[in-house]
C-alpha cells in the first residue's frame, strides 16, 4: 500500500487521487490518501501579503514524507520553494494540465469585454499588474479561500469576476463542465485567458510527486508517470523565477514549450506592481539545456527592467 500525502482542499485530494491513480493504472500498486493540514490551510483567513509564504504550502507535507508516516507527496509544482529539502526527491513530473489563467465572472466577460471599471478578485501580484495592464480602471482586489468560495463570491455579487488557474477547474470538474461550471450549480461562465494576454505562474498546471531520496522501490515505482517534456518545460519556468529571485507571489510570469526543432522557448515576463511596468521577453535554447535557458532570459528580463 502506497500512502499518499496531500492537503485537505478538495483541489489537493482530487489531483492526488488522479495522481495515485495513473500509478496504480502503471504499476498495479493499491494507495491511500493521507490529507492533512498546512501552514497555509491554517492561515486561510490572513492576507496573503501578511504571511511569510514560503514552503508554507508543503511543510507538513514534505515532514511526513521524510518522517517516514507517508511514502509521497503530490504537490502543485508552483507551491514549492526553490530550495530543495535535504532528504527528498521531486521522483516524477507527470503530464501537465492546461496551465493558463482563467476568468470566471457571471456574465461569461472576456477579458476585452470585460467592464472598464469592473471589480476584479485575485491575490496575485503577477495576474494584478497584467489585468491592469489591459484594463487600467479595474478595481483588483485581493480575495482569499478555495475555488468554490472564490467562485460563490462572484455569484453572490462581491465581485465582478475572479481570475484563477484553469488546471484547478479541470482537475475538480470534468473539463467541458469547468467551462460552464455547472457541477456547482451557480450562474457563473469561464473564459480562458491565453498567454498574451495572462501569462502564467512558473510551474502553473503541473504537479510534482516528491519521496525520500534513498527510497529505491518509490524512485522506480514513481518514475513510470515521468513526463520528461513537462519536466523540462517546469525546469526552464522554475530557473528563470528563482534567477529573478522571485516567488510563487512575484510579479513574474513563464511559460515554456516544446519548439517543432527540438528546442524549448521560454515566455517570460516580470514587472513593478507599484508603477504598473511590464517587461514581456522570449528566449529559445536547445531542449537539453532548460536550466541555461531560464536564467539566460531572466537576465534579458532583468536587463530590460533595469533600463526602463
Amino acid at each position: 500500500m502506497i500512502r499518499i500525502a496531500t492537503r485537505r482542499s478538495a483541489l489537493a485530494k482530487a489531483q492526488a487521487f488522479q495522481t495515485a491513480r495513473l500509478l496504480q493504472r502503471r504499476t498495479g500498486e493499491p494507495f491511500e490518501l493521507v490529507p492533512m493540514a498546512t501552514s497555509g490551510d491554517l492561515a486561510a483567513d490572513v492576507p496573503v501579503d501578511q504571511v511569510d509564504i514560503k514552503g508554507m504550502f508543503v511543510d507538513t507535507i514534505r515532514a511526513a514524507v521524510l518522517d517516514g508516516e507517508c511514502d509521497l507527496a503530490v504537490h502543485s509544482y508552483k507551491d514549492l520553494p526553490s530550495d530543495p529539502t535535504p532528504g527528498l526527491t521531486i521522483a516524477a513530473v507527470p503530464e501537465r494540465e492546461d496551465p493558463r489563467d482563467i476568468l470566471i465572472s457571471r456574465n461569461g466577460y472576456a477579458l476585452a469585454t470585460l467592464p472598464a471599471m469592473a471589480t476584479v478578485g485575485t491575490s496575485s501580484q503577477r495576474r494584478r499588474l497584467q489585468l491592469l495592464r489591459a484594463k487600467p480602471g479595474a478595481q483588483v482586489l485581493p480575495i482569499r479561500g478555495n475555488l468554490d468560495t472564490r467562485m460563490r463570491k462572484v455569484a453572490d455579487g462581491e465581485y465582478d469576476a475572479v481570475v484563477v488557474a484553469y488546471a484547478g477547474l479541470r482537475r475538480l470538474y470534468a473539463p467541458t463542465e469547468a467551462m460552464g461550471l455547472g457541477p456547482l450549480g451557480l450562474p457563473l461562465k469561464a473564459a480562458p485567458l491565453e498567454p498574451g494576454e495572462c501569462l502564467p505562474a512558473a510551474a502553473q498546471g503541473a504537479l510534482a510527486v516528491e519521496c525520500r531520496y534513498d527510497d529505491e522501490r518509490m524512485l522506480s515505482l514513481v518514475r513510470q508517470i515521468e513526463h520528461m517534456p513537462t519536466r523540462r518545460t517546469v525546469t526552464a519556468e522554475r530557473s528563470m523565477l528563482e534567477a529573478l529571485g522571485g516567488g510563487c507571489l512575484a510579479a513574474v510570469g513563464a511559460l515554456c514549450s516544446v519548439t517543432g526543432i527540438g528546442g524549448l522557448e521560454l515566455l517570460g515576463m516580470t514587472g513593478d506592481p507599484d508603477r504598473r511596468r511590464i517587461v514581456r521577453l522570449s528566449w529559445q535554447m536547445p531542449y537539453d539545456k532548460p536550466v541555461e535557458l531560464g536564467r539566460q532570459l531572466a537576465g534579458e528580463l532583468s536587463a530590460a527592467m533595469g533600463s526602463q
